[in-house]
């Protein structure tokens, strides 16, 4: 494999850097994990020297609490986005849920692969308390998601958003745990897919179908 090569070294504005060095960092924390990730790395991606890098951000962890934070609204945009555009939650989830798409979503290098990297990481006593945040802003936002659902009519109005938002946010976090334990695992993805998406839309109503998004 061969090394990333450094971008060039030129003058930006702060907020311009700031972007860039943002960018890079979770490039690299997605692809390696917070504690393989290296600032030296980041720094070098962006074309910096790692004080440059530690006067925008502060700290590693508060650098890698910044990229969490990028990330969540990248997926929240993606998700919204979808909605915007016309297609119903229930179209949208399915194709987010797709467990072909989230083996995607969470391979090195895809914002999946960070989520995952952060829940390892909640119970780490310097990290811990920002990555809970973190995750109730995923609850947060699928919460959003498929409260805009009941509104239209294609999720269930007889379920709290927060906790099927956690519930979903829960069979996401335990993919890992899955991959791991359970024999057949691309069969049981697809069950838990199924009934997932059965218990969130209304008697009647099936999964729509479409292309898994991107994030």
């Amino acid at each position: 494999m061969t090394e990333p090569r450094s971008r060039p070294r030129t003058r930006l504005p702060a907020a311009e850097r700031r972007a860039s060095i943002l960018a890079a960092a979770t490039e690299v924390f997605s692809e390696t994990g917070y504690q393989r990730g290296k600032v030296s790395d980041i720094a070098k991606r962006v074309g910096v020297t790692e004080p440059v890098v530690f006067q925008n951000f502060g700290s590693k962890s508060a650098l890698y609490r910044a990229t969490l934070d990028h990330a969540t609204g990248a997926v929240a945009a993606l998700l919204h986005g979808a909605t915007d555009d016309g297609r119903p939650v229930s179209e949208v989830l399915t194709a987010f849920l797709d467990p072909q798409h989230l083996d995607r979503y969470h391979q090195p290098g895809a914002h999946g692969f960070l989520f995952a990297d952060a829940t390892a990481l909640a119970h780490d006593p310097e990290l811990g308390e920002a990555l809970r945040q973190v995750h109730q802003h995923v609850a947060d936002m699928l919460a959003g998601l498929l409260s805009r659902g009941q509104s239209a009519g294609d999720i269930r109005d007889d379920i709290d958003p927060q906790t099927a938002a956690w519930w979903l946010v829960s069979l996401l976090a335990g993919r890992s745990f899955r991959a791991a334990v359970v024999p057949d695992r691309d069969a049981m993805e697809a069950e838990l897919t199924e009934l997932a998406l059965r218990s969130l839309l209304p008697e009647g109503v099936s999964p729509g179908k479409g292309g898994s998004p991107r994030a």
